[in-house]
Formats: C-alpha cells, sequence, structure tokens
C-alpha cells in the first residue's frame, strides 16, 4: 500500500480545517482515495474519502488510538478503491464494499 503521499505535497499539514481542526495527517492515494488527521480541542478524527463516493469520519478521544486507526483505515480504503476501480458505477459489489468499511470503522 506504498502508493500512499502527502496531500498537496504536504501543505495542508498544520492548517485548519473548516470544521475547526488542525490537520496533522493528510495522504492522498493514486486511486482517488484521501485520508485526513484532524486535532482541535473538543476532538480529534479520521475523515475519509473516496471521490464520488463516501465522505466518512470517526472520532477518538485519544490521539494514539487515532494513529493506530489512521493506518488501518488506509489499508481498507484501498481495498475499497481497488473494488470500485473494477466495476461501473452502477456495480453493487463497490457499494457493499464501502458498507462493510462504513460498519467496521463507526
Amino acid at each position: 500500500m506504498s502508493d500512499w503521499r502527502p496531500f498537496s505535497h504536504g501543505q495542508t499539514i498544520g492548517m485548519t480545517s473548516p470544521e475547526g481542526g488542525v490537520i496533522v495527517r493528510d495522504e492522498e492515494h493514486p486511486l482517488g482515495v484521501r485520508i485526513v488527521l484532524k486535532e482541535a480541542k473538543e476532538y480529534i478524527s479520521i475523515s475519509c474519502n473516496i471521490v464520488g463516493r463516501i465522505d466518512h469520519s470517526r472520532f477518538f478521544r485519544k490521539m494514539s488510538d487515532a494513529q493506530s486507526e489512521y493506518e488501518v483505515m488506509k489499508d481498507d480504503l484501498v481495498k475499497v478503491a481497488t473494488v470500485i476501480s473494477k466495476g461501473r458505477s452502477t456495480d453493487i459489489k463497490g457499494w457493499e464494499a464501502i458498507a462493510a468499511f462504513v460498519s467496521k470503522f463507526q
């Protein structure tokens, strides 16, 4: 899963997101996937986006938990994006993979 790279060449790190969290990590994958780790006074969150398909966020109390889940989620996001890339936009297998991802990472 080494195709991950810093989003916008890492320029977003340290910026404040529209929700008010400071971006700690922000990566993208060539399959159209992005994952962002943000920290604010009230929350720590991971936001996942598959272009044209999902925008899913999770919230954490501890940064250590968020950091470890971030890595696990990256692998699963690539698996979902791979299923989607092999089908058509109406292919049910892509939506099933998304549903399984969201269920696993609530």
